[in-house]
């Protein structure tokens, strides 16, 4: 599941945002104050924290 573009920082903040009940209405501004990532590193944390949950769901 890990993209072999994603920075350990991106992977922290999608596992962070996957395992949130209640993420964030506007996911960008958070993640890049709690992890210190750029807009579109952001924007590559909530895409994986999706494929994180899909999974989940899928495999349990």
């Amino acid at each position: 599941m890990r993209s072999s573009n994603s920075s350990p920082s991106i992977i922290a903040a999608a596992q962070w945002l996957a395992d949130e009940k209640e993420p964030p209405r506007i996911a960008v501004p958070v993640l890049r104050d709690k992890f210190g990532l750029t807009a579109l590193e952001a924007c590559e944390a909530i895409r994986l924290a999706q494929n994180y949950r899909i999974v989940r769901r899928a495999f349990g």
